[in-house]
């Protein structure tokens, strides 16, 4: 309910201009008991803040209140406007986190909490911090979708006043509104606030660019403004000739989208399209497609330019029709046609028609889908390696671009632009990205690399037996597709880590007569205690990837302390036997390449596992300094998997052989990874080939082949 107070009951003097601003506002829509405790946050805000002035020389008090007041213009209900005033107080003065509590609501204390910085945490770098910071945010955001309202009108009231910022200070903050802040505003539906938001960073990050941009629009706007007008009049005569009632804008789009789709279309200002915007606002859905019709018959509309965002809403929840027409003097102008509660929409996004309440059922369309949207990023957040990652992972799915499919049931599913078949299968479940194999594209047979595009109707087709690739990183696009593929390759990673460290950690155990199962009471206990490792599982990775050495960490089980180290390495061992499939604990060494037939030798490096080595590496006698880090590896009897080979070949020189060669190298199934001059003179050229083979009987046939071009004098296998 929107009780309004009709008599002023607060104090009106002695305190900021914004303050009366606000007041005003508040009283349109909020109750007088609101508008009471919003005074005592006010009044606390102002004790706590008081002595702190911004960098213009402005009473520190005057941002937090400005902060309010964009709020208070989208009706932003008590709490929310008490948090906006107290958003800094945790951050910045003495007030704690109970006071607010009891001074207002737990509530209240929440939503400042989930806006306050993590500048008491230490981090290495700036980046991180903010990283951190952001995705503390998200996590108060899936409580409490006015955290990022507070957020938002924070960094909008901040951006206004960045003239007051060093010129580093302004470019840095600059892009971060453009690249998260902007984009975020957007993904809620509030384009208002995004499209300020756009349009005073690229004033901040390229004055130049924007004053002429803005310059030139406005002469071009002035020089056309009557025919707009005209246009206006035909629009409302015509529909009013259907008896249908109608609210008309005209907009000019600002530098920021101007200047946008001058780089993106490589395109200059005269040739960009649709600069005018106008915008026909109706009473209900069919009013919209009978305007579309109308304005259709006054103008030509530009092929190919139509878009139905009513069924098929953008995931932010906006709905309106789009087209271009021919205008008055074949002027492009962008006609947008929705009704009053999706321009409202469109407007405010989640802030329209407020509802707070934690609910997924409460609130309107924007808000369900913002809600489903922060769910996400929360799941992502859980499956991030660090915050830097997941902030990488937010962004890609900021892109504003997006892609409309259907599963074969009819669901429409929306993904960013280049999405594959694979992000596809993510966007279903994770369980159906996992095992995905193929797709079927509007009925066709593709493989999961394919690039969707808008209308397509794709099904996933899975297998129990398959599992995320590594490579698949290399051409999803979708933030959800990513982080679910990181986080199954690391949890295959971990599995393959834990098995290969219980074989080393067995081995060093059996060398000195003793074994897991046999250790003394609560030895094993005692020392992850120690260690501070949760679990043995933890302990096993750790020594896979080279963190711990296994005869080290079995003399302290074992309190044996007197034996040298060197001792258990000159025991014979049984090998550790590699098989190509273990994920992310044994590598191959790019110094010699080998490939299953070689002797080969294992070296355990500090973070990466086991790193197989030839014999005869011109490293190994090296390597072999360190006995403790030495392992006695051979190959399995069952290998599978591509190895990397390099091959130096000696060929004539002249055009057209890298061609020959390569042609070579493919007819015996093999494919070529790299391929670098290393030498030329006149008459000859030497290549270095990294080239995937599966074993040496492979690797000998491809040289067999090669050796037969004309083109080549000699080919070896090169060894760094």
């Amino acid at each position: 309910m929107e009780a309004v107070a009709t008599s002023v009951a607060l104090p009106a003097s002695g305190y900021p201009a914004e303050w009366h601003a606000l007041d005003l506002k508040l009283s349109e829509y909020l109750p007088l008991e609101a508008r009471q405790m919003v005074f005592r946050a006010f009044e606390l805000g102002d004790q706590a803040h008081h002595g702190q002035t911004r960098r213009s020389g402005e009473a520190y008090i005057t941002h937090p209140l400005s902060v309010a007041g964009i709020l208070a213009e989208l009706r932003l209900d008590g709490e929310g406007i008490c948090a906006a005033i107290l958003h800094d107080t945790l951050e910045d003065t003495q007030v704690t986190r109970d006071q607010l509590e009891s001074l207002f609501s737990p509530v209240v204390a929440d939503l400042v909490d989930g806006v306050t910085k993590l500048d008491k945490v230490q981090f290495q770098t700036r980046q991180e911090a903010n990283a951190e910071s952001f995705r503390k945010m998200v996590m108060a955001m899936s409580r409490d979708l006015r955290v990022i309202l507070i957020k938002l009108a924070d960094r909008l009231h901040n951006m206004r006043t960045i003239d007051s910022m060093s010129a580093d200070s302004r470019r840095r903050i600059a892009l971060e509104t453009l690249d998260i802040y902007a984009p975020i505003a957007q993904r809620l539906g509030m384009n208002r606030i995004k499209a300020e938001l756009q349009d005073l960073g690229f004033a901040a990050l390229h004055p130049m660019r924007h004053r002429v941009l803005a310059k030139r629009v406005a002469a071009n706007y002035g020089s056309r403004q009557e025919s707009v007008n005209r246009l206006h009049q035909q629009i409302i005569a015509k529909l009013e000739q259907e008896s249908i009632s109608c609210r008309i804008v005209s907009r000019i789009k600002s530098p920021y989208s101007i200047y946008g789709k001058m780089r993106s279309e490589h395109k200059t200002l005269a040739q960009v399209m649709d600069v005018f915007g106008v915008r026909v606002v109706v009473k209900e859905t069919m009013q919209c497609y009978m305007a579309l019709g109308l304005v259709h018959s006054l103008y030509k509309p530009h092929d190919g330019r139509f878009r139905d965002y009513i069924a098929i809403p953008k995931n932010n929840g906006y709905q309106s029709l789009h087209t271009v027409l021919f205008g008055p003097s074949s002027t492009p102008v962008e006609v947008q046609i929705r009704t009053e509660d999706m321009d409202l929409l469109a407007e405010r996004g989640i802030a329209a028609h407020w509802a707070y309440k934690s609910d997924a059922t409460s609130g309107n369309a924007a808000q369900s889908r913002a809600r489903a949207w922060v769910s996400g990023l929360v799941d992502a957040s859980g499956h991030s390696g660090s915050p830097l990652e997941f902030v990488e992972s937010v962004k890609v799915d900021l892109f504003p671009d997006e892609v409309y499919l259907f599963s074969p049931k009819g669901d429409i599913l929306s993904l960013p632009r280049n999405a594959t078949a694979l992000d596809f299968a993510y966007a279903v479940h994770t369980h159906v990205g996992d095992h995905a194999v193929a797709a079927r594209v509007d009925r066709r047979l593709v493989p999961l690399r394919t690039r969707l595009l808008s209308g397509q109707t794709v099904e996933i087709i899975t297998a129990a037996s398959a599992q995320p690739q590594i490579g698949w990183l290399d051409f999803v696009v979708s933030s959800r597709a990513r982080t679910a593929i990181r986080h199954s390759l690391k949890q295959m990673q971990h599995e393959d880590a834990v098995e290969i460290g219980h074989r080393l950690l067995d081995r060093a155990l059996e060398s000195m007569g003793a074994s897991l199962d046999n250790l003394p009471a609560g030895a094993l206990d005692a020392f992850l205690s120690e260690q501070r490792l949760r679990r043995l599982e933890e302990l096993l990775a750790e020594i896979a990837l080279g963190n711990r050495m296994p005869e080290q960490v079995a003399r302290v089980l074992l309190h044996d302390q007197s034996r040298p180290e060197s001792d258990a390495s000159r025991r014979p061992q049984e090998k550790i036997l590699v098989s190509g499939a273990e994920r992310g604990v044994i590598t191959f060494a790019n110094c010699c390449h080998p490939v299953p037939g070689d002797d080969i030798f294992g070296f355990l490096s500090a973070g990466k596992g086991i790193v197989v080595h030839q014999q005869e590496c011109p490293n190994v006698p090296e390597l072999r300094k360190s006995p403790e880090r030495c392992i006695q590896i051979a190959w399995d009897r069952h290998i599978k998997g591509d190895f990397k080979v390099a091959l130096k070949v000696v060929v004539d020189n002249k055009p057209g052989v890298l061609a020959t060669v390569a042609a070579a190298i493919a007819e015996r199934d093999s494919n070529i990874d790299t391929v670098e001059y290393q030498e030329r003179d006149i008459n000859t050229a030497a290549m270095l080939f990294v080239i995937e083979v599966k074993n040496r009987k492979h690797l000998a046939d491809v040289v067999r082949r090669v050796r037969r071009a004309p083109v080549v004098h000699g080919v070896n296998r090169f060894i760094g």
